[in-house]
């Protein structure tokens, strides 16, 4: 009786990640924010401290992936079999998909590092406001589906100086390869301690995001590597 009742809920949790949307395809993180070639800087250190005001604008793949992450939420535990599946495993899926967690971290780190941090909803307000160091963050997550439980979570900011050339970028990365979370022979706490990874996954990328930022801060430019292994940064 036990093993139908946990093959049952494990089906539930299969029939209700169906409903589950996957992650948006994300394009180059300046897409939308310069409409013209950016430059390099000839500065190799970011300013910053108490008196230096820094100015941030979202990627559009933040801006989707905030959205994606609001229809995750919306989405975990509904659908066909819902009425089956236990709370907790419904709960965890809510609260590793916080649409927030990502922005709210790196502008509480930036906020450290620099006097002043304003978020600006466009280009064109940044521009008029003529802060010191100018930002665009950039995140991207993926998050178990009912057809894929490979997670992973990317978050970079790009800076610019006062006329908008490019000086560094600060990025963290994480990557994890779950087992099914709908294989037949787990418990409800085995699936519902594999989608909390989501959130460890997150996290870790956030963790490895800060330490990137304290080296471009502390190092110049030139002689230090900000991207964690990851691609070179393009100029558009």
């Amino acid at each position: 009786m036990k093993l139908a009742l946990a093959s049952t809920l494990t089906m539930a949790v299969v029939l209700t990640g169906c409903s589950i949307p996957t992650a948006p395809t994300g394009g180059p993180s300046l897409n939308g924010i310069f409409t013209e070639p950016v430059g390099r800087s000839a500065s190799t250190l970011i300013t910053n401290g108490s008196d230096v005001s820094l100015g941030i604008v979202y990627s559009q793949n933040t801006q989707d992936n905030r959205a994606y992450l609001r229809d995750y939420q919306a989405n975990a535990g509904t659908g066909f079999g819902q009425s089956l599946l236990v709370q907790p495993i419904h709960d965890a899926y809510v609260s590793t998909s916080r649409p927030d967690m990502a922005v709210d971290w790196v502008k509480a780190s930036l906020q450290r590092q620099f006097g002043s941090v304003t978020v600006y909803p466009d280009m064109q307000s940044l521009r008029a406001a003529k802060p010191d160091v100018m930002a665009v963050v950039d995140t991207r997550s993926q998050l178990i589906t009912s057809r894929s439980s490979d997670i992973q979570s990317d978050v970079s900011a790009d800076f610019y100086d006062k006329n908008f050339n490019y000086i560094g970028t600060a990025q963290g990365h994480d990557a994890k390869a779950l087992s099914p979370v709908w294989a037949d022979f787990k418990r409800s706490e085995d699936i519902v301690a594999d989608i909390n990874e989501q959130q460890n996954m997150q996290v870790k990328a956030l963790q490895n995001f800060d330490q990137s930022l304290n080296n471009l801060l502390t190092r110049p430019t030139s002689n230090v590597s900000m991207t964690n292994n990851m691609p070179d940064k393009k100029l558009y």
